[in-house]
């Protein structure tokens, strides 16, 4: 586990995530795509989340059971948490580049379009099943 420490494009938002682990993940639901262009690359950080300059965080509510965050002076997207347990989904490319990190799994797998297809082995789950494991709704 590891203690890791980021921030957005503008250096306006700070985030501190402790004890995450080495896995990135990626979602293909339709709203994660037309929020950023293609997947999201993630790491789950659990609900052990700090931020400095929560000011410049702006939320969207995005569904019943999630919700996104972003930095308002420069549009970085800062993390999907679920509401009912507060667990983060935080962008990858906020911290430091780890030659520890290895892609382990996709969600929302049911939603990937086919144009595009990753060649890594990983775990997979269908939104769903995502949905089930985070939420009691």
């Amino acid at each position: 586990m590891t203690d890791r420490q980021g921030h957005c494009l503008c250096g306006g938002v700070r985030i501190t995530a402790a004890a995450t682990g080495n896995e990135v993940g990626a979602c293909h639901c339709k709203m994660c795509r037309r929020w950023g262009g293609g997947p999201f690359m993630e790491i789950e950080c659990g609900t052990r989340v700090s931020f400095q300059g929560e000011d410049n965080i702006a939320i969207y509510d995005s569904s019943d059971w999630a919700e996104r965050g972003f930095c308002k002076r420069c549009g970085t997207h800062l993390f999907y948490r679920f509401k009912e347990n507060g667990h983060h989904g935080v962008p990858i490319g906020l911290f430091e580049d780890d030659d520890k990190l290895f892609f382990a799994h996709q969600v929302f797998i049911d939603e990937k379009p086919s144009f595009y297809a990753f060649s890594n082995e990983t775990r997979d789950l269908t939104g769903p099943d995502l949905i089930a494991k985070y939420t009691q709704l």
